[in-house]
């Protein structure tokens, strides 16, 4: 990838205007609005390759609890391991492999990432006790390859449109979560627990396939601040309160999803639903909770209500968990429950990724994913592993009694939350610049009018600004540019 030997605005996103003559622009002209060839390419086949790995993990959600009882050393608490196993490593392998990829290239930790994977998959299928199949998904969980896809997406894409890419990247991944709910039950009664095993190393393997054929090479050796998680900032956004809010918020929602997945396979198999009639129960709630979402997250940005409607979808997990808990011995109210249970989550989903690439300081949206990324997968295996405890001492109300009081700790919690402002980031490379010129630009830099913060990146020397849309002095800035150049 060419550098640039001048100070230059290297992206803005949201923010209309020309550049100067003379600036050097990175990667494309922003007039253009619309993915490439090499982009849609690259976009489609990484979401693909991400989408075929997080279907293979969610696969064994909605079938866990039944088949799990065909090992000899069966245990609800097992169990709920087994099924939450994946997150402890995934969490913990996370931002290590994702700075690895930084250093050695992308291709190679997401083909051994895919590689672990299928391993851990022929691990959990040959398994013959559940301990085995415990083994297996923490081996899967291993090959954690969500940051160097994401980089990799940033590699191949210009900065302008590269939010589109994660886009369909992060469709993709909701898209293998719904199917997953619909096609685990009709697999697993075909092939059983150890085929989706097998069905889940193949799914793995055509990953590889796919990634060595359809994605796009690059050159690209520097970090992407954007998309990977940079060592030296990850203990200042532990201290950042509204971030941590929104990690504490992954955590609970998938600990309160894997726990969910722990009791309501039970309690349809306790009314006598033949496993692959499950898939009747998801597909259409999935489908209208999706209906009802849509206009939650059209209203709240707006409105820029995010956090009222963040509450309120909160309070649909704790309606949800309320009537599967109390009114359970009905289908019709399971249905409902269903429902309502994913309206909330789906919102909750959608939003909670989006709030953080705002609230996120500039320049630091990759290291403050990473964290975030570390809190939902250990909320994955906490759910698991609590919720799986939780049926084996209290049976199903006490999984549904535990849930409802994290979940209304969450809502306690959320009322410190606040609406983020309506900003974008510009990204500003000063590698022409001597330190001294440079110090004083970035000072500079927060007088003008709409800046909101400014951020240093030395390794890379870039300025990352975070702006407010509706104020931003856009000329100030490229003047300010062209007084620096001319003063060395």
């Amino acid at each position: 990838m060419i550098q640039p030997s001048e100070p230059s605005i290297i992206a803005q996103t949201g923010v209309s205007g020309t550049m100067p003559a003379q600036s050097f622009i990175i990667a494309s002209i922003m007039s253009q609005q619309q993915l490439n060839r090499t982009e849609k390419r690259a976009a489609f086949a990484l979401a693909s390759v991400f989408g075929i790995r997080m279907l293979g993990l969610f696969l064994i959600m909605p079938v866990m609890a039944i088949y799990a009882h065909q090992y000899p050393d069966y245990t609800p608490a097992l169990m709920g391991v087994a099924l939450g196993a994946y997150g402890l490593t995934q969490a913990f392998f996370q931002i290590p492999l994702g700075m690895l990829s930084d250093r050695i290239g992308r291709r190679p930790i997401i083909v051994g990432g895919l590689l672990v994977f299928a391993l851990g998959s022929v691990i959990a299928a040959q398994a013959d006790s559940l301990m085995g199949v415990v083994v297996g998904r923490a081996v899967q969980g291993i090959g954690a390859i969500a940051a160097a896809i994401l980089a990799m997406a940033a590699d191949v894409s210009r900065d302008n449109q590269r939010s589109k890419v994660m886009a369909i990247i992060g469709m993709c991944i909701g898209l293998a979560f719904a199917l997953a709910l619909i096609i685990g039950p009709l697999l697993a009664d075909h092939i059983g627990l150890q085929g989706l095993f097998w069905f889940t190393a193949a799914s793995a393997l055509v990953g590889i396939g796919l990634l060595l054929v359809a994605v796009p090479k690059t050159l690209t050796k520097s970090a992407r601040r954007e998309a990977l998680p940079v060592a030296t900032e990850l203990k200042h956004l532990v201290r950042h309160r509204q971030l941590w809010l929104l990690n504490g918020g992954v955590f609970v929602l998938h600990a309160v999803l894997t726990s969910w997945f722990i009791s309501l396979p039970t309690l349809l198999a306790a009314h006598d639903v033949r496993t692959e009639y499950h898939a009747l129960f998801y597909l259409p709630t999935l489908v209208l909770s999706i209906a009802l979402m849509v206009p939650m997250i059209i209203h709240g940005a707006k409105t820029n209500q995010h956090v009222t409607w963040f509450r309120l979808s909160i309070l649909l997990l704790m309606v949800g968990a309320t009537l599967i808990t109390w009114w359970g011995a009905s289908l019709i109210v399971i249905a409902i429950a269903l429902v309502v249970f994913f309206t909330g989550f789906n919102f909750l989903e959608a939003t909670l990724p989006s709030l953080l690439t705002r609230i996120a300081p500039a320049g630091s949206k990759g290291s403050a994913s990473g964290i975030y990324s570390t809190c939902q997968f250990s909320g994955a295996f906490v759910g698991g592993a609590l919720g799986g405890w939780l049926l084996q001492t209290y049976q199903l109300k006490g999984i549904g009694v535990a849930s409802l009081a994290i979940l209304a700790l969450w809502f306690v919690l959320s009322r410190l939350m606040q609406n983020p402002k309506a900003v974008t980031n510009v990204v500003i490379s000063l590698k022409g610049l001597e330190q001294q010129t440079l110090d004083q630009f970035n000072d500079a830099l927060l007088g003008i009018s709409g800046v909101e913060e400014v951020r240093y990146a030395s390794d890379d020397r870039v300025t990352y600004l975070k702006v407010d849309k509706k104020q931003y002095d856009e000329h100030a800035v490229e003047a300010l540019i062209e007084r620096h150049k001319s003063a060395q």
